[in-house]
């Protein structure tokens, strides 16, 4: 897999690094972080619905058809009740966490709660017993029956909206989801490359838990939002569209939209060609009333496409359009992802094999400088080498005076980069946050608090602007002191580009939009529920805090990545002070000692070019490590793993 073989051939460059005194504690950091970025990313595709769609069994048949049985509940009416993740986190075993719907009671977010494993429930999945797995997933559909008061205070019942309110049995009680989240660990190939599917319950469900629709279903990089062929858009889905997936046209790329049960327009009283074209009318209908392009509308037979693998029946999978759809998951999907992924990776590596490369040069200078000095000292006597002992001393005491002056220039951009620190912490947000909150958090109608909201916004764009500017003041601040020290000492520092926090502001217009939708009146109602209000306000903080700290982490990479050339430069001219001096007092002590180290010199400058070759050669490999996307359908489960 990449993802593996690009771990080990950075850990070969670590080490060849490390063994030729090639690295320090900032190109460790870069090269963990590369390692980390590749084994972290994850390809999020949400699978968006209302009740019935056949959802879950799309989801069967794409990934679980090689058990031979559906795997996730795929019964008629409601099955995923609560919201389920699907993916593999490496080192975890397999299994099924639950998160009790009770969390919705306090005051973390969904994201804090996702780091007390210990209240979660967990349930160990046997890959090889599909029995025990279809048993297990079962339970995201469990429900249970509270009181009005109690699904009120959970978020599933609203005083003023009759109509999305669950009905009400003999004895007055409702039924809400048992559990609040579902995480779901299985080593499925797909999933190991990096993909999650966040698989969502219907609209009733995903307007109670704000983090889940301003949260996860925004930062998905794909949403797959499924229709009945059957009904074709109904109320209920333009509803979850409108205000959960509606996107600029420019953005449509990451919506795809799947037209399921086609077997529905199956008619055996119509031919093969009316079938079709009514199946094309659903199509451009679906389109127009999405505003998406027509061939982001796929046709799918979720369920024939499950008993089509299950039986090895190939027309039958391909009347069900499955592997359409699968095509355009794998080599689209997963297949763009990876491209970035790539593309940043690459940039990683070159930026990595640039400041390599600059050491091994300013080696290469140092050796050539000794060269022509040791050659000069040919034939000439005693007080001449001892003159030019002192001439050494003097460049290294003139030379330590000056990195002096470096280390105030340095104390000055550390002062600058922790007030921008301090601008994007976590108090700074919650100060910027504090009217919002407070204004959310009143009881009843929240008059005016679409205004303040979109005050604060401009508050929060503002910060990343100031920290943008202190960025490129301190990059100027550093270009200027780098210009210097290349002109004193010969070094080769150069200073990269200002720090771009540009993508950061448009985060904050992304989050901004999806939490907008909360604040007109269609939600006014719902809105004025403290409950979800409060719900509200901590997802909004929780993702926003994200934002802050992505751009703080990249500022703060972008100094040592700057900071870091000078420190290899410093100290590379320290050694080349020591080793100069050591070779002349070689040279004091025995006669041979001049011829010795000017073949050291020659030898040295023959390994420098070896470094050189080997830089290019490991890089080189991490550049073009051959990526070749999986075909899902040749990547399901065997019937008994």
């Amino acid at each position: 897999m990449w993802r593996r073989e690009f771990a080990q051939q950075l850990k070969r460059l670590a080490d060849w690094m490390s063994s030729h005194d090639l690295m320090d504690a900032a190109l460790q950091e870069r090269l963990q972080r590369l390692e980390d970025q590749v084994r972290s990313d994850k390809v999020m595709v949400a699978f968006v619905a209302e009740f019935s769609r056949g959802k879950s069994e799309l989801i069967n048949a794409i990934f679980f058809a090689g058990y031979g049985r559906r795997i996730m509940p795929a019964s008629a009416g409601r099955t995923t009740m609560c919201p389920t993740e699907l993916g593999y986190e490496i080192g975890v075993a397999p299994s099924l966490r639950l998160l009790p719907i009770e969390t919705r009671l306090q005051v973390q977010s969904l994201t804090e709660w996702r780091t007390k494993r210990d209240r979660w429930e967990e349930v160990p999945l046997d890959v090889a017993d599909a029995d025990q797995i279809a048993k297990a997933l079962e339970k995201v559909a469990e429900v249970r029956k509270v009181s009005l008061d109690n699904a009120r205070a959970l978020g599933f019942w609203h005083d003023d909206l009759t109509d999305e309110n669950p009905v009400p049995d003999a004895q007055g009680l409702v039924e809400v989801p048992m559990w609040r989240h579902a995480i779901i660990n299985i080593p499925h190939p797909l999933l190991k490359q990096g993909l999650v599917i966040l698989d969502t319950p219907g609209l009733n469900a995903v307007g109670a838990e704000p983090e889940l629709t301003v949260n996860l279903i925004p930062q998905a990089h794909a949403v797959v939002f499924i229709l009945g062929a059957d009904t074709g858009v109904t109320r209920s889905d333009l509803a979850i569209w409108r205000e959960h997936l509606a996107m600029e046209p420019e953005s449509m790329d990451g919506r795809l939209v799947v037209l399921n049960k086609i077997d529905t327009l199956w008619d055996t009283l119509n031919s093969a060609e009316q079938v079709h074209a009514q199946m094309q009318r659903q199509r451009i209908t679906s389109a127009e009333m999405l505003g998406v392009p027509i061939e982001r509308v796929v046709p799918v037979s979720a369920q024939k496409g499950l008993v089509a693998k299950i039986t090895a029946d190939d027309v039958l999978l391909e009347s069900s359009g499955l592997p359409v759809l699968e095509e355009v998951l794998a080599q689209g999907i997963m297949g763009r992802r990876q491209a970035i992924l790539r593309a940043a990776v690459a940039n990683g590596v070159a930026s990595l094999r640039a400041e390599t490369a600059r050491v091994i040069n300013i080696r290469r200078r140092d050796l050539d400088d000794q060269m022509a000095e040791l050659r000069s000292l040919r034939g000439k006597n005693a007080s001449v080498i001892e003159s030019m002992r002192h001439r050494i001393e003097q460049e290294q005491r003139e030379f330590d005076l000056s990195t002096a002056k470096i280390q105030a220039v340095r104390a000055v951009h550390l002062k600058l980069l922790r007030d921008v620190f301090q601008q994007l912490g976590a108090k700074a947000l919650k100060a910027e946050l504090a009217e919002l909150a407070q204004s959310l958090q009143k009881k009843g109608l929240k008059l005016g608090v679409k205004q303040i909201y979109l005050d604060t916004f401009d508050k929060l764009r503002s910060t990343m602007d100031k920290a943008q500017a202190s960025g490129t003041e301190i990059q100027a601040m550093l270009g200027g002191t780098f210009r210097q020290l290349n002109a004193e000492f010969g070094f080769s520092l150069q200073v990269p580009p200002a720090p771009q926090l540009e993508h950061f502001s448009n985060d904050l217009n992304q989050i901004e939009q999806s939490h907008l939708q909360y604040l007109g009146l269609g939600n006014a109602l719902k809105l004025a529920q403290p409950e979800f209000a409060e719900r509200l306000v901590r997802a909004l903080a929780m993702r926003l805090r994200t934002v802050y700290e992505s751009a703080a982490n990249d500022l703060e990479l972008w100094s040592k990545s700057a900071t870091a050339q000078l420190d290899a430069q410093l100290r590379e001219r320290r050694k080349s002070f020591a080793r100069r001096i050591e070779a002349v007092d070689r040279i004091q002590h025995a006669a041979s000692g001049l011829v010795e180290r000017i073949s050291e010199i020659e030898a040295g400058e023959g390994e420098l070019l070896l470094l050189e070759r080997r830089l290019q050669e490991l890089t080189g490999q991490l550049i073009t490590l051959p990526v070749v996307p999986e075909d899902v359908q040749s990547t399901e489960f065997p019937a008994h793993a």
